[in-house]
């Protein structure tokens, strides 16, 4: 059980997504609002994921102090007041405004609780951090089925130039990358996400942005030696210009003659250098993709390949959720459409079943 007390400071606002995170990881969540945090926040706001108590059920795993004034860091630091007994992670998420975050009392008051084994989670100029960034914490914490995994994800798609405006690429968003980004860091995973044109992160993960195919295999080959798995969700283009010019080309009175030639192929590349490395491949089809994700997992040599249909409207590039196969050696898994965190949740589930059984190769 998680405990979360919910102090009266305007960031009580994001604490029903909090605990709903929580929730959604599989952990039963108990609220504590403190005096005056009803003015933020009431109970109808928790009644669909956990429960409002006084004092809590039974000895909490973690109890999370969110959001948390200036007084009620003193009151912590100085042993005025006591977190629950029993509890193995205690942490505390301030929301402050940038003087009161910076006066030397309440710095000392951070570094006494550090000392005492707190965990802290400050945001920016002060005030409370992201939900994000609180739940990747406490699980990091907590622990969970990829704990002590190193997982490397490659997202969105590679960007060929043709001159210093133009390049050929494809419609990758890169969320489903960022969706197995964001499910891996709750089951505990250290993540690493190589970014191909994505603007956005996923907060937890240590995130490289690369655009070409030459530099995502580049950072894949330069980081994949310290990763325990690989999931190569990009999208990475097939061919580029043989000949791309420096500055822009203008228009003729004729057409455009562009000579295109083959990429790297990154996955048979990381394969041959890492042969140990569990690697994860996706092959996007127009129509039943069982059969081109059979042929990726034999010619590329690695574990796991997730084949999907992008033809079909609603989960091909770009959009929310995605309905895949999930295939190996031994068999594929239908995965029904559904958000792209589900599905993510149930690739990497698949990949740690395979993993545990896994034999040399």
């Amino acid at each position: 059980m998680i405990l979360l007390s919910a102090g009266p400071a305007p960031g009580a606002l994001a604490v029903p997504a909090l605990s709903r995170e929580i929730a959604a990881a599989g952990h039963r969540v108990e609220i504590i609002l403190e005096p005056n945090t009803r003015h933020f926040v009431g109970p109808a706001a928790f009644s669909d994921h956990a429960s409002l108590v006084d004092v809590p059920s039974e000895p909490p795993e973690a109890v999370i102090f969110a959001p948390v004034t200036a007084g009620t860091l003193a009151s912590l630091a100085r042993g005025l007041r006591e977190a629950p007994a029993g509890a193995r992670s205690l942490f505390v998420v301030p929301d402050l405004d940038p003087a009161t975050a910076g006066h030397p009392a309440v710095r000392e008051n951070l570094a006494m609780l550090r000392e005492d084994g707190w965990r802290v989670v400050e945001g920016r100029d002060g005030g409370m951090a992201p939900v994000e960034e609180v739940v990747v914490a406490l699980l990091g914490e907590l622990g969970g089925p990829m704990s002590g995994l190193r997982l490397l994800v490659t997202t969105g798609g590679t960007h060929e130039p043709m001159d210093s405006v133009r390049y050929i690429g494809n419609r990758s968003s890169g969320k489903m990358g960022l969706a197995v980004a964001h499910e891996a860091l709750r089951l505990g995973a250290e993540v690493t996400v190589l970014a191909a044109n994505v603007e956005a992160e996923e907060p937890g993960a240590e995130t490289h942005h690369v655009e070409t195919v030459e530099e995502l295999r580049d950072e894949v080959l330069k980081r994949a030696g310290q990763a325990d798995a690989l999931v190569m969700a990009a999208a990475v283009s097939d061919f580029a210009p043989a000949s791309p010019v420096q500055e822009k080309i203008r228009r003729g009175e004729g057409g455009l003659n562009l000579e295109l030639e083959p990429t790297a192929d990154i996955l048979k590349a990381v394969t041959q250098r890492y042969p140990d490395l569990f690697v994860v491949g996706f092959a996007a089809t127009h129509g039943d993709p069982v059969a081109d994700a059979r042929d990726k997992l034999g010619s590329k040599g690695v574990n796991l390949v997730v084949g999907n249909d992008i033809s079909r409207a609603g989960i091909g590039f770009g959009s929310d959720e995605n309905e895949v196969y999930v295939v190996g050696a031994e068999g594929e898994r239908f995965v029904p459409r559904a958000s792209k965190r589900a599905v993510a949740r149930v690739i990497l589930e698949r990949m740690l079943a395979e993993m545990r059984e896994e034999k040399p190769r």
